[in-house]
């Protein structure tokens, strides 16, 4: 029986095979077109979208946060954006991503804090992206995080609806940097089942910052 279809599973193996790394290949090809690799070139954008990754024991963002963080600040003091959504995990009792990026950016950076936009149901990318569009009615906005995550990200966002682009926020060499990237090769795969096969739920709700009027 094996004999009388060996021809048919390889060519199956093979072609999962080319899919399994076609797909992040392809998303990071095409996301790529859409990064700025210079922060000087930035043109304004009315909304920029900074993604959780994480707190220190004490409470404060992650090296990897903290440099998206960063760039977010060093837009707004340029004057090439306005409002910064801060999107992040907040399921967990004493862990709050987006209240500790909040504080950052305006007690550390000194930003306004009508300018920082607390997200606190950004779970997941997808979540982030999904909760920007449908919540506060974002259709166009500069994404930040590690180049690593630019890819899906934008893949992400552009796909529900949000005219996406990107500056990486890569400063330094991070622990565990491989295992991130790694990971991101089947975080991309679960990113196209997310938008085009099977959307999971994610946390709607009321506006909890107000953005009306932001969007031309």
């Amino acid at each position: 029986m094996f004999k009388k279809y060996k021809k048919f599973i390889i060519t199956l193996i093979i072609l999962f095979c080319i899919y399994v790394l076609a797909i992040p290949v392809l998303i990071v090809n095409l996301g790529s077109k859409y990064v700025y690799q210079d922060i000087q070139n930035i043109p304004y954008h009315d909304v920029t979208i900074v993604f959780g990754a994480g707190l220190k024991y004490d409470g404060r963002p992650s090296d990897i946060l903290r440099d998206r963080l960063n760039k977010a600040a060093e837009l707004h003091k340029n004057g090439q954006t306005k409002k910064i959504i801060v999107s992040g995990d907040n399921r967990v009792e004493d862990y709050n991503e987006p209240e500790s990026m909040f504080r950052y950016l305006t007690e550390q950076a000194g930003l306004p804090e009508e300018d920082v936009i607390r997200d606190f149901g950004g779970r997941r990318t997808y979540d982030s992206c999904k909760r920007a569009h449908e919540i506060w009615g974002v259709d166009k906005a500069l994404l930040i995080t590690q180049g690593y995550h630019l890819p899906r990200a934008l893949f992400t966002c552009n796909s529900i609806g949000i005219d996406s682009e990107g500056l990486s926020s890569t400063a330094q060499a991070y622990l565990g940097e491989l295992r991130f990237k790694l990971r991101e090769v089947i975080a991309i795969h679960k990113s196209v089942i997310d938008v085009y096969i099977w959307p999971p739920k994610y946390i709607s709700g009321e506006k909890e910052d107000d953005l009306d009027s932001l969007q031309n």
